[in-house]
């Protein structure tokens, strides 16, 4: 049976590439697999696809009993398919903290490693197979890296994915910079999204005590496209809370150049959530965060209520 490959709910970069890199790697080395998506993947995403001429991978929202699987940039249950505890896991390759929740039939290959990108960890473990890559892969690998790592801004880069973002670049003949900055305008184009779906494109479900939050980060060369729609955003995060069934949408519009996140500020909640976590003086209805870029490293870890 072919196995499938994935990462989490809304997709970004990493969740789309990296599915892809690993399907490549698996069908070099003799299993039969296959690249899936759970839902669309976000306009950076969609552009790093069309940029190095990969076909979308296919969408899924659920598994079948005993569907073979690789889990990659996640290990969160909240963010996989309902059926995935009946599924038959085989491996999990991520950077993020162990969550638990995930049962498996049996002893399964699980790394997780302390890096900035899911891909970076991939190229590792194929070994000598990486030397095989197609142009293609390699874009996707650079792409994730990059993506993740917000071209090296964010504090979650290492110097071994930034080393191997340089070999790629190399080996592929192009320029970091002028690459990331195609990327960038493509995360940052979000005219055609409504508030809900901007709200949702890259959120992850987290729980701190009692209280569940849906913590949704927006990275952009450009933030006043999404805070001119400020007010707009903010009458769409009660909705939003209520259909996901968590208590509170926090939402951080991570400014990529100047290095800092805006949070938007639309109750008591969210005001005691940002003066407890980050120590920030709330007058208004968002407040400026300064150095605040990495969700996994920066927001999730300090969220206190």
């Amino acid at each position: 049976m072919t196995t499938l490959i994935f990462g989490h709910k809304s997709p970004d970069t990493d969740s789309t590439g990296s599915p892809l890199i690993w399907e490549w790697f698996l069908n070099h080395t003799g299993t039969d697999a296959q690249a899936a998506l759970l839902g669309e993947p976000n306009t950076e995403a969609a552009f790093m696809l069309e940029r190095w001429s990969l076909d979308k991978p296919q969408i899924i929202d659920n598994v079948r009993d005993g569907q073979p699987c690789v889990i990659v940039d996640t290990n969160n249950p909240a963010e996989l398919p309902e059926n995935i505890n009946d599924a038959d896991i085989r491996a999990i390759i991520d950077h993020h903290k162990l969550v638990g929740g995930l049962e498996t039939a049996g002893p399964i290959d699980i790394t997780i490693r302390p890096l900035a990108c899911t891909a970076t960890i991939m190229h590792d473990l194929m070994g000598d197979h990486a030397d095989h890559m197609p142009d293609k892969i390699k874009g996707a690998m650079l792409s994730c890296i990059l993506s993740d790592t917000l071209e090296f801004r964010s504090p979650t880069t290492t110097d071994t994915d930034r080393a191997l973002a340089e070999k790629l670049a190399g080996e592929l003949g192009i320029s970091i910079p002028d690459y990331a900055a195609e990327m960038f305008a493509a995360k940052s184009d979000v005219s055609a999204f409504s508030a809900a779906e901007l709200l949702r494109m890259d959120s992850k479900e987290y729980e701190v005590g009692s209280v569940k939050f849906r913590v949704s980060v927006l990275e952009t060369t450009s933030p006043k496209m999404v805070l001119d729609r400020q007010d707009e955003i903010m009458a769409a995060m009660s909705t939003v809370a209520g259909e996901d069934k968590v208590n509170e949408v926090l939402l951080f519009v991570v400014d990529i150049l100047n290095e800092e996140a805006t949070m938007l500020i639309p109750n008591d909640l969210s005001k005691r959530v940002a003066e407890l976590s980050f120590g920030a003086k709330v007058d208004g209805n968002s407040v400026v965060l300064p150095g605040i870029m990495s969700r996994k490293k920066q927001i999730i870890p300090a969220l206190k209520v």
